[in-house]
């Protein structure tokens, strides 16, 4: 079985004998309303965590997710006070998401900045771009045809679950059955060996950033479309949160390995961990500790998978092994 696999299966099992200590000593967090509410917000994690699984894959990072996020949530609330109806900014937020990737993509792709570095620069520029913009002010008086997208809160909250669905299946499927979505693993495992047999790492990595910014677009979107206003911080620590779902979910940090099952189950985990600690009336610090723990975990895990992968010395005609020969 493929390590990748067995973490899959071992995410699974923690997740089931979590519901099921919650089912003995929490009978009260099955609810119904506390689940909806947990599947509605976590499918909101969901989106980004897919983009973001591209993203790694190709061992890659993107810390600027949750200021695209905050952005595009303040960008959506004003064009819906302008006037602009749904159908227009389901094209234009995910476009103005996909925009910012197409930045991080430039730096990392066309200037060779390292992703981690280009995207903290990006996440603390958009960010603060966007604290000078608003004076931290709200985007209030959103229109009721932009609420719930005018269907109201339940038939709102399926539609939202419902296409988030729908992309991780359309994804999932890509990931397994396409040319573009097999070209991922090829880049993340090797990209040098990727390019002798005809795919173009860099086109394959500014697709993964353009695509995680459009789908953090999309998550802004409709995480806007929930509520009356619209706060500038929004999105703030969606990075960590969204890598840590990722990484939990078995995708190798250093990239080539991993999916998009695991990355269903590793939102799964963590937003049930999350809403039992504030169902237990835990500190909410918590939440951001265990996430950085499980990145730490992860990284750890990643550079110990890399050194088991040296491969051992060739034996050389005429070479002692270890010594250094003199032509």
């Amino acid at each position: 079985m493929k390590s990748a696999d067995r973490r899959v299966l071992t995410v699974a099992g923690v997740l089931g004998v979590l519901l099921l200590g919650l089912a003995v000593a929490a009978p009260g967090f099955f609810q119904l309303g506390n689940l909806r509410d947990l599947i509605v917000d976590n499918s909101l994690v969901l989106l980004p965590a897919l983009g973001m699984t591209a993203v790694i894959l190709c061992h890659e990072i993107d810390l600027s997710v949750g200021s695209i996020f905050g952005v595009c949530c303040v960008v959506a609330g004003g064009l819906a006070q302008a006037g602009f109806p749904m159908p227009a900014l389901l094209l234009l937020i995910p476009l103005l998401g996909a925009a910012f990737g197409a930045l991080n993509a430039g730096l990392v792709v066309g200037l060779g900045v390292p992703s981690m570095i280009a995207t903290l620069a990006t996440m603390v520029g958009i960010r603060g771009a966007l604290q000078w913009f608003t004076q931290g002010a709200w985007v209030n008086d959103l229109p009721a045809g932009f609420q719930w997208f005018g269907l109201g809160q339940a038939a709102g909250q399926a539609l939202l679950v419902l296409v988030a669905a729908a992309l991780w299946l359309a994804l999932s499927w890509m990931f397994g059955q396409v040319a573009a979505g097999r070209a991922l693993y090829a880049v993340g495992a090797d990209a040098d060996a990727a390019r002798l047999v005809g795919i173009r790492p860099k086109a394959v990595v500014s697709g993964a950033f353009v695509s995680l910014g459009a789908l953090a677009g999309l998550a802004a979107l409709l995480s806007s479309a929930r509520f009356t206003s619209i706060q500038p911080s929004a999105g703030t620590g969606m990075e960590l949160q969204v890598i840590a779902c990722v990484v939990v979910g078995g995708t190798s940090i250093l990239g080539g390995r991993g999916g998009l099952t695991g990355t269903l189950l590793g939102v799964a985990l963590l937003g049930v961990i999350a809403t039992t600690l504030i169902f237990l009336h835990v500190n909410p610090a918590w939440e951001k500790a265990i996430q950085g723990a499980i990145i730490l975990v992860a990284m750890l895990g990643a550079r110990s998978h890399s050194v088991d992968r040296l491969p051992a010395e060739r034996p050389v005609a005429g070479r002692v092994p270890g010594k250094v020969v003199r032509p």
